[in-house]
């Protein structure tokens, strides 16, 4: 039997870091067996390689992928069939570039939009190839955790959210969140292992949008 495949294929565009050209890509909605197919056979090696090469290079484990130990198939087994998560991964050449999984029931928490409805986006990771590693080397492409941060807002604006969005930030993308991508740093949240809190407002996510339009 052939695995399902996506119900949504929408056009998007990476960019080839070493070319600095723009690569055709695709956002698919939900994560497919495919999607997870690659996790275990491509990310998992390629991951497993980059922290070999750390281990080599004596950098400290505190400084190594802080998502190393994320498991994309039982993360996404623990939310199937619930209505209030949605999934999406980008694609490119095949191969699965990044994934993410949202929370439709979700409030926010800054103080001009306290308690209303957000999209929260429980994981998102990119591929460990499209990762900057800390030993020098360069990612192959650039923009995938753009792509599915937009994907976020487009979604609370389906829902009525008005572009709403909040996430915890492992330590490694605090600086993206806050600066790339603008979003309100509300601190570390003590009841989420002290990770920082970062929400966006419908205002940061018009901004957001234009900026990748």
């Amino acid at each position: 039997m052939t695995p399902a495949g996506p119900k949504q294929i929408i056009p998007v565009a990476l960019l080839n870091v070493a070319s600095r050209s723009p690569v055709v890509a695709e956002l698919w909605k939900p994560i497919t067996e495919k999607n997870l197919a690659d996790w275990e056979v491509l990310w998992a090696p390629e991951t497993a390689g980059q922290l070999k090469v750390l281990h080599q290079a004596g950098i400290e484990r505190r400084l190594w992928p802080q998502s190393r130990k994320w498991d994309w198939r039982q993360k996404q087994e623990a939310f199937r069939g619930r209505l209030d998560n949605q999934s999406y991964a980008v694609m490119q050449g095949g191969e699965t570039q990044a994934m993410m999984i949202v929370d439709l029931s979700a409030r926010a928490r800054l103080d001009e939009q306290v308690r209303q409805h957000l999209v929260y986006i429980d994981f998102l990771e990119a591929a460990p190839w499209n990762r900057r590693t800390l030993t020098g080397g360069q990612p192959r492409f650039a923009g995938a955790g753009s792509i599915l941060l937009g994907a976020a807002i487009e979604l609370s604006l389906e829902q009525g959210f008005k572009g709403r969005i909040g996430l915890h930030s492992l330590p490694q993308s605090n600086d993206f969140y806050a600066n790339a991508c603008g979003m309100c740093d509300l601190g570390a949240d003590e009841n989420y292992s002290n990770l920082r809190y970062f929400e966006m407002t419908p205002e940061i996510a018009a901004k957001f949008l234009k900026k990748g339009a």
